[in-house]
């Protein structure tokens, strides 16, 4: 009778481990499923991209975060978009809003400071100031099947598709678009 109770109390020890070592094993089963999921997410959905300069102040400002995915993206007008050309800005990702895509006529009034695409004034709330400064692209273009033409938001301050080092981009340099922004927090999902 006692080897009895013996080996059911050993049994009823092995069929209930300590709350401890349970409650430990399922805490870190769910942190490491979702530390898979995170990562998973953000090498093959979206990517977190920091600002760096003034260029689309005041959509965006200097050292801000966003999100961005490219995922089944297509490249629309008014679209800000991170892409990267080898030949501008030593190859590193830089930030600017779509204007014209292909097929797109672009013309740029610089002392009024206005610009068209297909004929219609672009109504553009989003800028600091009215597009004055002229780089080396001769106006009115026609962007390229393929290919978008880009500018900061701070149009007096940015260097983009009106120079000619940057030009007319390649839509397969577009890295993502802008889907929110992730930090400084107050500004989370602003656009």
């Amino acid at each position: 009778m006692a080897e009895e109770q013996k080996k059911n109390g050993k049994n009823k020890e092995k069929e209930h481990p300590g709350r401890y070592k349970s409650e430990l094993f399922n805490w870190g089963e769910s942190l490491i499923s979702v530390l898979i999921f995170f990562v998973i997410v953000f090498i093959f959905f979206v990517r977190l991209v920091g600002v760096d300069g003034s260029s689309m102040y005041p959509t965006l400002e200097d050292h801000n975060v966003m999100l961005t995915s490219n995922w089944g993206y297509v490249p629309e007008r008014g679209d800000i978009v991170v892409l990267n050309k080898e030949s501008f800005w030593n190859g590193m990702p830089i930030v600017k809003r779509i204007i014209a895509v292909g097929g797109d006529e672009i013309n740029i009034d610089f002392e009024a400071g206005k610009v068209w695409v297909n004929d219609e004034l672009l109504d553009e709330p989003y800028i600091a100031e009215p597009t004055h400064k002229q780089e080396d692209m001769e106006f009115p273009q026609v962007v390229p099947e393929g290919c978008v033409f880009v500018m900061g938001d701070n149009r007096n301050g940015s260097t983009d598709s009106r120079n000619l080092l940057l030009g007319m981009v390649d839509e397969r340099y577009i890295l993502g678009h802008v889907l929110t922004i992730a930090y400084p927090f107050e500004k989370i999902g602003a656009l």
